[in-house]
């Protein structure tokens, strides 16, 4: 993907939903549809005066429910479009098991090294965020995109124009904001697991 920009002033902030009781427990979940935890929409909550000083011009959720209440939580449910591309990783014969439980059966297991059975490869969810990508780089404003956390770091890997599997790199927190953007015109990281600071 072309990382220079014909915008070089657009921001993206990509949002992983809020805290589920799978998130807490470290469990696979991909297309399991979770609501959040008390925890969960606390932190979604949060959102909204963060997210408040910044215009967007296009949001974006996954239909999964745990994005979708994130997405309501922080006040943006009314201008947001269910994008399907932003669903979580399918995690087949893996959904609902820690990455300790997957080792008993596969010892060294690596999700971004040796994918999962009977669900999608990292080309497969690749090929998504890269539609994504490319939605989200015609804007003419900033964009929020609500997600989930292998998705959304797949997603900036692409950004930053690094294979999809530098995402194993990238370890992004439930409900905090994090900016993809350009130095310059070059695709940037401008912050993780939080805004920048103002200044």
């Amino acid at each position: 993907m072309e990382n220079r920009s014909a915008n070089p002033s657009q921001r993206i902030i990509v949002v992983r939903h809020g805290e589920t009781e799978w998130s807490r427990e470290k469990r696979h979940t991909g297309r399991s549809d979770l609501p959040l935890t008390a925890e969960g929409r606390e932190q979604a909550l949060t959102l909204g005066p963060q997210l408040a000083h910044l215009a967007f011009g296009a949001v974006f959720v996954s239909p999964l429910r745990r994005a979708r209440e994130t997405c309501e939580l922080a006040g943006y449910a009314d201008r947001a479009v269910v994008d399907p591309d932003l669903i979580e990783w399918d995690y087949g014969e893996y959904e609902g098991l820690t990455s300790a439980e997957i080792q008993q059966d596969r010892p060294g297991w690596s999700l971004f090294a040796d994918g999962v059975i009977g669900g999608e490869t990292i080309d497969d969810v690749a090929a998504r965020a890269y539609r994504v990508v490319t939605r989200v780089r015609s804007l003419d404003g900033d964009g929020l995109l609500f997600g989930h956390g292998h998705q959304l770091r797949i997603l900036t890997a692409l950004w930053l124009d690094f294979p999809p599997d530098a995402a194993q790199h990238l370890q992004l927190a439930t409900a905090s904001p994090s900016t993809l953007g350009f130095e310059h015109d070059w695709t940037a990281l401008l912050s993780w697991n939080g805004l920048p600071q103002k200044g």
